[in-house]
């Protein structure tokens, strides 16, 4: 049983790129077999077919040479994240994915106020002419996704999901396909950002007239937050804790958009 370690190390990549330079890499579990990340969101989880952006995966290279990729996030989703250190490793985590044993739970904020609790079983594809843009489509791979509302907001729902099976953007496209968008979703959603003024409508004032208002959450609201399986006769349990930006909404969200008792 282990959970993140309590002292993470933070891995500083050696990169040219200003921006990766500064980020650091906050590594939760590490052993001669694999090593886990709580990735920020903005980062690719590994190289785009450019190579003009860092990813996680570069970063880990740099340290380790040869790391090898079990599974993946989108750029703007945030949390936990295995890479393999070795081919035989990378052979049986990846197997470890792709089966049903693995329990995969995440967080999200939705919104409008979904049912209680779910289950989706929607076949997904990718679109055949909007590239890099999953649909529903019966002649796609199975697809399953459970879901079960932590709390009500007036607008919003903070989500407990638990993916079943793999598939690219699952999660997106199933809160979609219920009718309750991950907030912030520029794909699947109205991309619309949460900012403070939305939920407090009354008394809202910017310090400066002229400044731009930033939005609480600026991307998907959308957290990897969990694994748990079993490697090598051992039960590991893997957590990422929530990053700045959805802890400081859920707070904002509690404080100005509270279901009244």
């Amino acid at each position: 049983h282990v959970k993140p370690l309590s002292n993470n190390k933070l891995l500083s990549p050696n990169l040219l790129d200003p921006i990766i330079h500064s980020r650091m890499l906050d590594i939760l579990f590490e052993d001669e077999d694999m090593i886990v990340i709580n990735k920020p969101a903005g980062l690719l989880s590994i190289p785009d077919r450019f190579g003009k952006e860092g990813s996680v995966k570069s970063i880990l290279q740099e340290k380790f040479g040869n790391i090898f990729t079990v599974h993946r996030l989108d750029q703007q989703t945030s949390g936990l994240i295995i890479f393999a250190k070795n081919a035989e490793a990378h052979k049986v985590l990846s197997e470890i994915f792709e089966g049903r044993s693995i329990v995969k739970k995440y967080f999200g904020i939705v919104n409008g106020r979904p049912p209680q609790e779910g289950v989706v079983e929607e076949n997904m594809m990718e679109h055949p002419i909007k590239k890099g843009y999953m649909m529903i489509h019966a002649k796609g791979k199975e697809s399953k996704t459970s879901f079960e509302v932590v709390k009500y907001f007036k607008q919003y729902a903070w989500v407990s999901f638990q993916i079943y099976t793999g598939r690219t953007h699952q999660i997106r496209v199933h809160a979609k396909h219920i009718g309750h968008p991950i907030v912030s979703d520029d794909l699947y959603g109205d991309g619309e950002k949460l900012k403070l003024s939305s939920i407090k409508k009354k008394n809202f004032k910017l310090a400066k007239v002229e400044e731009e208002e930033r939005p609480l959450m600026g991307r998907q609201a959308l957290h990897a937050a969990s694994v748990q399986f079993e490697y090598k006769g051992k039960e590991l349990l893997l957590e990422a804790p929530l990053p700045k930006d959805l802890s400081a909404t859920l707070k904002q969200l509690e404080k100005w958009n509270a279901v009244a008792q």
